[in-house]
């Protein structure tokens, strides 16, 4: 898909559809950053969206909180 196709399918997107993509992507960021040995980064940013989240999208909130516990498990403190 070209970046225009890809622009141009975002914007005929409903506005969850589009919330739930960044929040797709958010989530591999937050693993990508935990795999480069920042997991207490990632923990911090994933409670961060959670608390956003928590009231107004529970399903979305809910993916950060499931993360930010999986991540908690590799600290090392």
């Amino acid at each position: 898909m070209s970046e225009q196709d890809a622009r141009a399918a975002a914007t005929e997107a409903s506005p969850e559809d589009r919330a739930a993509a960044l929040g797709t992507l958010l989530l591999q960021s937050l693993t990508a950053l935990a795999a480069a040995d920042q997991v207490e980064m990632a923990c911090r940013i994933a409670g961060q969206a959670y608390a956003v989240l928590r009231r107004d999208d529970e399903h979305q909130a809910q993916r950060f909180n499931s993360l930010l516990h999986r991540l908690a498990r590799r600290l090392n403190w």
